[in-house]
C-alpha cells in the first residue's frame, strides 16, 4: 500500500511540476504557477522521506506471549 501511495505522489508531483512550468511560461497566473512548483517540491520531499529505510531496531515492539 505504501508503494502505491508513493507512486501516486510522484505522478501528482510530476503533473504539478509540468503545470507550474507551463503556467509560468505562459504568464497566465504567476502566483498560481509558483504555488504549483512549491506543492510539487513538497510532494517530492514527502516521497524522499517516505522511502528512507527504517532500521530493524526501530520497529514497533510486538507483545510477547511467553510472559
Amino acid at each position: 500500500m505504501s508503494n502505491l501511495i508513493l507512486s501516486v505522489l510522484m505522478l501528482a508531483g510530476a503533473a504539478l511540476l509540468a503545470g507550474g512550468i507551463y503556467v509560468l511560461r505562459k504568464g497566465i497566473n504567476r502566483k498560481q504557477g509558483w504555488l504549483m512548483l512549491v506543492a510539487a517540491a513538497v510532494m517530492f520531499a514527502n516521497v524522499g522521506i517516505g522511502s528512507i529505510p527504517v532500521p530493524e531496531s526501530n520497529q514497533p515492539v510486538s507483545p510477547q506471549s511467553g510472559d
